[in-house]
């Protein structure tokens, strides 16, 4: 079920929310990144209701996030896999992890992330430089998309995301 508010919006943060930001939702993506496929798996891992899963997944499904294929025929049954507009949320899920792991985590990480033979946390990078980017040193400017008043708000040359 789409949060339509957020539907309407002009903006890149509030149009995904209108189908991601459902509670259940970035769960279920979790657990998918995490190698749960199938319905059960994902149902007892999350501890969501069925009725409530099939919607969630069914919305993934509609947004091309999740493909949706058929592992056994009697009785049906069907896995549900990430198609690359769904594992190109890897860093949105792994910014939250970090977040939750600095924040959250009283006794340390439950989870660590292993690249290669070594456990690593995600850090966002300028695409342009490499360099490390965060609140102090990137701001916002209207983008080819922008309406007219996004275009009035937007020539100002402050953070984007302003530090504490």
């Amino acid at each position: 079920m789409a949060i339509d508010a957020y539907a309407e919006k002009n903006c890149s943060i509030a149009k995904p929310l209108a189908f991601l930001g459902e509670r259940w939702t970035v769960l279920i993506l979790r657990d998918l990144f995490l190698g749960r496929h199938r319905f059960d798996e994902l149902q007892t891992s999350v501890g969501v209701a069925t009725n409530v899963l099939s919607q969630r997944l069914a919305t993934l499904t509609e947004e091309g996030i999740v493909e949706r294929r058929r592992y056994n025929e009697h009785p049906e049954r069907f896995e549900y896999l990430l198609t690359e507009k769904g594992r190109d949320l890897q860093p949105v899920l792994l910014a939250l992890l970090a977040w939750g792991d600095r924040y959250t985590a009283e006794n340390g990480p439950p989870l660590e992330l292993v690249h290669g033979d070594h456990a690593f946390h995600a850090v966002q990078v300028c695409s342009e430089c490499g360099e490390p980017v965060d609140t102090h040193n990137v701001h916002s400017r209207p983008g080819p998309g922008a309406d007219e008043e996004q275009r009035r708000a937007g020539g100002r040359r402050t953070p984007a995301w302003p530090a504490r």
